[in-house]
C-alpha cells in the first residue's frame, strides 16, 4: 500500500505545483477517513506541504521547499513514453 500513498502523494504534489490553493479545498479533495490512504496525513507529516495564512483570503496551502524536491525528483526519475 506504501507504493500507493506515494503515488498519490506525488499527485497532491503535481496539483499544488500549479498554485497554492485555499485549505478548505485541499481538505476536500484530499484528506480521506481511510487508514490505508493517509495522503493528507503523510504529506503532512514527510514535510512536503506547507500552510500559510493570506490576509483577507485565509489558509492556503502550498509546496514547501522539500515537496518541490521531491516532485522534481520524481520527475527526473519517470520514464519515458515511447
Amino acid at each position: 500500500m506504501a507504493g500507493t500513498v506515494d503515488s498519490l502523494i506525488l499527485e497532491l504534489l503535481e496539483w499544488l505545483s500549479r498554485g497554492r490553493r485555499p485549505y478548505g479545498e485541499v481538505l476536500e479533495g484530499w484528506r480521506t477517513s481511510c487508514p490505508r490512504l493517509p495522503v493528507w496525513e503523510e504529506a503532512n507529516h514527510r514535510g512536503s506541504i506547507k500552510e500559510q495564512f493570506i490576509p483577507g483570503d485565509g489558509i492556503a496551502v502550498q509546496l514547501s521547499p522539500e515537496g518541490l524536491a521531491q516532485l522534481r525528483s520524481s520527475r527526473s526519475h519517470r520514464p519515458l513514453l515511447a
